[in-house]
């Protein structure tokens, strides 16, 4: 249930034209987050709100966006935070 209310809280916060939220916990399992219940995620997110902001800010965007998940449901988020501009390949759509 954590992934899809991670998808619900950044699709309300960003508007994204793309999101892609892999879940690896499965692939931590024994680690000391997984234990001790935190989630390992990736997410993939292009939208408009990132455009001219540097790569530190955008993190930062994201991190204020899923705010209490990530003290306890969230052990490890991997983010790749693009504008639209940036999806030049176009390889990234809903």
């Amino acid at each position: 249930m954590t992934a899809e209310h991670i998808k619900k809280i950044l699709t309300e916060a960003f508007t994204p034209e793309f999101l892609e939220l892999l879940d690896n916990s499965a692939d931590h399992a024994g680690h000391a987050g997984a234990r001790s219940g935190g989630g390992h995620y990736h997410v993939t997110l292009v939208a408009e709100a990132f455009t001219g902001k540097s790569l530190v800010q955008r993190h930062q965007m994201v991190y204020k966006a899923l705010g209490d998940l990530m003290k306890e449901q969230i052990h490890a988020l991997g983010i790749n935070a693009l504008s639209p501009s940036e999806n030049t390949k176009g390889n990234l759509s809903k």
